[in-house]
């Protein structure tokens, strides 16, 4: 039997021994695939046996390849949240597609290097084409479109407010804050993803620049954002920047697009729309109209790694504004290479350096899917969550919110409280039926499902009823 190398030799062992271990990989890859739905989406874990067995790796000793695999493998499958499971209904971590996982192994086989567009020119022209298409389904022109691929979509966000400042003040990224004549505010609805109080901490303006604007059913109101914008003016404050989200984290609510536009146009103010998840919606000619008006944003995220079904992570921040997004990375250095002639080195366009072919997991979904692939899963999902409204309002359930995407929140009419809500997710996270999560929406306890796996089944929805209505039973 072919013995693998260990030490130094394994970095580049010889081809047999390769095929072998890639053989295994590929063995241990169908056999999840063929066993997820069968386990339990939420393993119960012993911390201290999980660490026990981690720890017995001291490093001082080379191992056998085969065993360290199986272990690693049996690891994740007994102590994690599988989000690949059917009945994942949690956050936006879908099940990734096949194409996905094959584009992250290219991109760390071939390795390119995204900084200088000298050393990388397939992978830098791949993710530019992707987000002109991105760009364009967003409304965007397809040829303005700039921006970059990112970690996620908190990046991508804190980018959007990197270029608001270098917009909005140009004295701000030479000389900071301290060249403005106030302090710099800005606006997020309250149902908001709270990324922007760590974006205001890192980028200098202070978590109490983030004013959390409060909503009418579950959207920003516009109304109260123009006072409020009024009296931080008033204050001395600087308002510069407004957050459009299309779909909320905890509820799937897209704010209202054409409104912050032009409130944002009329008191002189930035709009970014953080459609991280729900951007995804652009794809489908028939959820594509929720979106409406996102193209008078400034600038929006969008990140693949969620409702396009791409492993993490794979954020995207988009604009037409390619002179302030260069002005805001601005850099030159004797040690890069020197610029290419009509092209766009990715470090002067966002703010990593170095960093991995994070597109290419997307372009090979897109291209084998095509966009109608994409569409057709989009609104699949989209329809198998008006079902599960349906099933749960027959059973009793209030559905409390109200979204074309696939986000469902449901509350018990019986008992309204916090408690009884964790109490019930918790239930049915712990029984490993399902995984679900509480939530509170304007103050008020709900639970929450997200449709988001492509391996979601009407069965698997009926499970997940009857996974809260005994949750509910036993707690009577």
């Amino acid at each position: 039997m072919d013995v693998f190398p260990t030490g130094r030799a394994s970095f580049d062992p010889p081809q047999k021994s390769a095929d072998r271990l890639w053989s295994q990989v590929v063995e241990l890859l169908r056999d999840e695939r063929e066993r997820i739905a069968g386990r339990d989406v939420s393993p119960a874990v012993d911390v201290q046996r999980l660490r026990a067995v981690i720890g017995a790796y001291d490093f001082d000793r080379p191992a056998s390849p085969d065993a360290v695999i199986d272990e690693v493998a049996e690891l994740l499958r007994t102590a994690t949240v599988h989000t690949t499971h059917p009945r994942y209904f949690g956050l936006f971590n879908p099940t990734p597609t096949l194409m996905g996982v094959v584009g992250e192994t290219l991109a760390a086989a071939f390795n390119p290097q995204l900084a200088a567009w000298s050393h990388a020119p397939a992978a830098a022209e791949i993710e530019a084409h992707l987000l002109r298409f991105l760009g364009g389904r967003l409304g965007y022109p397809p040829e303005a479109v700039a921006g970059s691929f990112t970690s996620g979509g908190a990046e991508a966000n804190m980018t959007a407010v990197l270029l608001a400042l270098t917009r909005t003040w140009p004295r701000y990224g030479a000389e900071g804050l301290r060249a403005l004549p106030g302090r710099p505010v800005m606006y997020a609805s309250a149902e908001s993803h709270l990324a922007w109080l760590k974006i205001a901490h890192a980028t200098g303006i202070g978590r109490d620049a983030v004013r959390l604007v409060p909503t009418d059913g579950l959207r920003m109101d516009a109304a109260h954002l123009s006072r409020q914008v009024a009296a931080d003016r008033a204050n001395g404050d600087l308002p510069f920047l407004v957050v459009a989200t299309a779909g909320t984290t905890a509820a799937g609510a897209i704010d209202p697009l054409h409104e912050l536009a032009d409130l944002c146009g009329d008191l002189g103010l930035r709009l970014h729309a953080d459609a991280a998840y729900g951007g995804a919606a652009a794809l489908s000619d028939r959820l594509r109209p929720a979106l409406d008006g996102i193209e008078r944003a400034d600038s929006i995220t969008l990140d693949a790694h969620k409702w396009l079904s791409v492993p993490m992570g794979a954020g995207a921040l988009l604009s037409t504004d390619a002179e302030g997004i260069a002005e805001t990375f601005r850099v030159t250095t004797s040690y890069m290479p020197a610029d290419v002639p009509d092209t766009v080195d990715p470090y002067t366009s966002s703010q990593q350096w170095s960093r991995r072919f994070m597109g290419l997991k997307l372009f090979l979904s897109l291209a084998v899917a095509g966009r109608e692939g994409y569409a057709e899963q989009l609104e699949r999902d989209a329809r198998l969550a008006d079902d599960l409204r349906g099933a749960l309002a027959a059973t009793g359930w209030r559905i409390v919110n109200d979204t074309p995407l696939p986000v469902v929140c449901f509350a018990d009419p019986d008992d309204s409280t916090q408690e009884h809500h964790d109490a019930l997710a918790r239930s049915v996270v712990e029984s490993g039926r399902a995984w679900i999560s509480p939530v509170r929406l304007d103050g008020r306890a709900a639970l929450r499902a997200c449709v988001i796996s492509h391996r979601t089944t009407p069965e698997d929805l009926n499970e997940l009823v009857q996974a809260v209505n005994d949750a509910r039973k036993a707690a009577a």
